[in-house]
């Protein structure tokens, strides 16, 4: 048995006038039925709240929801995020349409665990109790809840209330673990003003831990307010967690404008975001006698708001009950979701539960069919785990996924992933999906061997060259990551800015080989005074790899290009340099003129190559003149 939580929310459902409230009551000593309708109707239409403490370990906060059909509603309100269910049936009346209803519900949203009270045991015989006995065990036949305990009840004699509270204490082994370390969200329920507090939001806080003095936003609109006081189940708090029923003081512009409502969520990451589109995975309901149409107007029931959506489905025109089917609801108004959260359809008239689902992309980009990596993206996300931090890096493709947005991409709790094993890559802080990483990889090296073979003279391609290689919308520092990734492997070496294959050398063909002899033959003979670069491709009549030769040349060191303007031959420059040390050695004090008796040069010429012995330290400049080393040494 997993160890206890120490909050669970215990969520009641059945059928108007089956004893949900009285049985809260019974158990917690709370009448949940706050509103003066309610005392007069003897029906509960607004959620109603209770702390169960049944054993020590163990604490349940109820959620009384409504039973009556024109509160469904409220029920799937109520119901979201509920860890465990307590079904309840009258004794004398059964299974009601409501009572199959609200299970519907309950297995669309995902409920691991669930008990059946048969409430009002003292009204019938053993005989027609066994009755009602067995028909809900036949309605919980074909579903995850068949071998769920059923507990006979009655509030007035308290027969089997101890039976119950034993057994809500072992479903708890069934619910989902919580994280205080999640993303806070706390949907609202309600919203009012208090004298002393000001205005006051309450619901059941979804994920993680809201703290007194701490700054929240306000979804959809995104205003931000602080949080002056914490209550939990009327106690004043410093902080509340997952599970607990929450109520927050608030104050800011947009609360005191009265812009918070019910429906809208409170959180304190940056990584939610309101979104008018999901992509989910849809599951028609068995036994409503609907199927859903492609492009049909529906009512979606996501935590304590309702939207008005279309469904758009991938490659079918109508989705019949049974297997699920990823699709995509465009929405009327934003809402605020997560990957993994559940949801409830109803359709637009006459209103009635027709479907449900979970939330594979709470913000995704609109879309008309899916390739096959998409759907199995899609399946991964609903599977959860590792599988969704794939699932939503392969969405995520060229621009990655940053860590920071796994709690609402990935559904994904409590921090960064450690081990991301082989099918997942990190880049600072940015998840790439291993496929997307091995096609950058080629990219990459295909652009380099294109390169090579274009620009067969240059030592590598620029880092440029690699970076335009990855599509224009892939993350900034993905080709770098990735060309950084194939050096540590040895497929590629990177010097400086310039990126080469391992085996890669530069080697003239034999017709730039020919180009290159009358290059140098020409340079030889113009000595110092050596042409530029659109003379020489005059000389050669334009041949068009005299760029890539003349580089060539230069990167061997056989010629240089001086002052960015005249090409000359190493060798020449060398004995210029011997001669200038040869007969001014020493000297201080010298012009122009004083050099060009050494070297019979134009002007024009002159200027870039004292530059050029300068730069080499041979001589050295100045305000009196040049002054020429006594020495090479």
């Amino acid at each position: 048995m997993t160890p206890p939580r120490t909050s669970l929310i215990l969520g009641t459902a059945g059928h108007i006038d089956h004893g949900k409230t009285s049985l809260v009551e019974a158990l917690t000593g709370v009448d949940t039925d706050r509103l003066a309708e309610e005392k007069r109707r003897g029906i509960t239409i607004e959620l109603g709240f209770a702390r169960f403490a049944p054993a020590e370990g163990y604490s349940f906060g109820i959620v009384d929801v409504p039973g009556h059909e024109g509160f469904v509603r409220t029920m799937v309100a109520g119901a979201t995020g509920m860890d465990i269910v307590l079904l309840v049936v009258a004794a004398d009346e059964g299974v009601m349409p409501q009572t199959r209803e609200h299970l519907a519900i309950v297995k669309l949203l995902g409920v691991a665990g669930l008990v059946v009270a048969i409430t009002k045991a003292d009204l019938v015989d053993a005989e027609w109790l066994e009755l009602v006995t067995e028909e809900v065990q036949e309605v919980l036949e074909d579903t995850d809840y068949r071998a769920a305990e059923i507990i006979p009840t009655s509030v007035h004699t308290g027969a089997g209330l101890e039976e119950l509270s034993a057994a809500l204490v072992r479903s708890a082994a069934l619910a989902r673990e919580r994280s205080v370390d999640d993303l806070a969200r706390l949907p609202v329920d309600r919203v009012f003003a208090m004298e002393g507090a000001g205005t006051v939001v309450t619901g059941t806080l979804w994920s993680g831990r809201v703290t007194r003095g701490s700054t929240v936003r306000i979804l959809p609109r995104g205003e931000e307010a602080r949080v002056r006081a914490v209550q939990v189940h009327g106690v004043q708090v410093e902080g509340a967690n997952v599970g607990e029923r929450t109520a927050l003081a608030l104050t800011g512009v947009a609360v005191r404008r009265g812009l918070v409502a019910r429906g809208d969520v409170v959180v304190t990451d940056r990584s939610w975001s309101p979104s008018w589109m999901l992509t989910v995975e849809l599951h028609a309901l068995e036994g409503s006698g609907w199927r859903l149409e492609h492009g049909q107007r529906v009512r979606l029931h996501l935590g304590t708001v309702e939207v008005m959506s279309r469904v758009a489905l991938f490659g079918m025109e109508e989705l019949a009950p049974g297997p699920g089917a990823p699709a995509q609801l465009r929405l009327e108004a934003p809402v605020v979701a997560r990957c993994g959260d559940r949801f409830v359809v109803r359709s637009y008239s006459p209103v009635t539960t027709i479907a449900g689902g979970v939330v594979l992309e709470p913000m995704p980009p609109k879309r008309k069919r899916l390739s096959g990596r998409e759907r199995d993206a899609l399946g991964g996300l609903a599977r959860g785990g590792t599988g969704a931090l794939r699932g939503a890096a392969v969405l995520a493709g060229w621009r990655g996924l940053e860590e920071e947005m796994l709690g609402v991409r990935a559904g994904w709790g409590g921090g960064a992933p450690g081990t991301l094993g082989k099918e997942l890559w990190r880049l600072d802080g940015v998840l790439f999906d291993a496929g997307v990483v091995a096609e950058g990889e080629a990219k990459l090296l295909r652009a380099v061997r294109r390169y090579h073979a274009l620009q067969s003279l240059a030592e590598g391609a620029p880092l440029a060259v690699l970076r335009a290689a990855l599509p224009s919308h892939a993350h900034a520092r993905l080709a770098d990551g990735v060309a950084a990734r194939l050096e540590r492997a040895g497929r590629l070496v990177i010097e400086g800015k310039i990126a080469r294959l391992p085996k890669f050398t530069a080697v003239l063909s034999p017709e730039e080989e020919e180009l290159s002899q009358r290059l140098l033959g020409v340079l030889a003979e113009a000595g110092l005074q050596g042409p530029a670069t659109s003379e020489l491709e005059e000389l050669v009549s334009g041949h068009p790899r005299t760029a890539a030769v003349l580089a060539f040349l230069a990167a061997e060191g056989r010629i240089l290009l001086l002052g960015d303007t005249y090409w000359v031959t190493t060798a020449a420059l060398n004995q210029a340099v011997n001669r200038v040390v040869a007969e001014l050695g020493g000297e201080e004090g010298l012009g122009p003129a004083d050099f060009r008796r050494v070297l019979p040069v134009t002007r024009k010429h002159l200027i870039p190559i004292l530059a050029h012995f300068d730069a080499l330290g041979v001589t050295q400049r100045l305000d009196s003149g040049r002054r020429v080393a006594a020495s090479l040494t």
